[in-house]
């Protein structure tokens, strides 16, 4: 395997392009490769590697053709004969749930210092979740805080 990095679809993407263009230079070192606020796509590198791609939602959507499915249950979702050769109903739950579950998956960004870093994310469009605070229990020296991103996504700061 070559890489393995987030790609987060987004309802908000001129919001979280902003956001994540303004937080992650400061924090990862990660420069915008490609994609600009009017999207569908952006991405950062660190390194010549992706750290973090951004894509909208609903252009993802229509890319997977499952703007159709969203509503559809198990039994109803068909295969599209034209990319799978047969008409059979799907099997297992459909394509793409109408709403995610809530918080199902959270980036983790590692900073030198936690109050600094979520100061400049609630300067930029980030909500705050938990203050930073020092957490023994879960490792010795670790500090962090919880944001939402300006999609809702939830976002944790870390040092050590």
């Amino acid at each position: 395997m070559n890489d393995l990095y987030p790609r987060l679809l987004v309802t908000r993407f001129a919001e979280c392009f902003g956001f994540y263009r303004a937080v992650l230079p400061p924090l990862t070192g990660a420069t915008l490769a490609k994609g600009s606020p009017e999207g569908p796509y952006a991405s950062w590198d660190l390194a010549d590697r992706t750290l973090l791609a951004l894509f909208d939602r609903a252009a993802m959507a229509a890319t997977l053709d499952t703007a159709s499915v969203d509503t559809a249950t198990p039994d109803t979702a068909s295969v599209d004969t034209a990319s799978h050769g047969s008409t059979e109903p799907a099997a297992g739950p459909p394509a793409q749930l109408a709403s995610p579950a809530p918080d199902s998956a959270m980036p983790v960004l590692r900073v030198d210092d936690v109050d600094t870093a979520l100061d400049l994310c609630l300067r930029h469009g980030g909500t705050p979740v938990t203050p930073p605070t020092d957490r023994p229990e879960w490792g010795t020296t670790l500090r962090n805080a919880h944001l939402r991103d300006p999609d809702g996504r939830l976002v944790e700061l870390q040092s050590y």
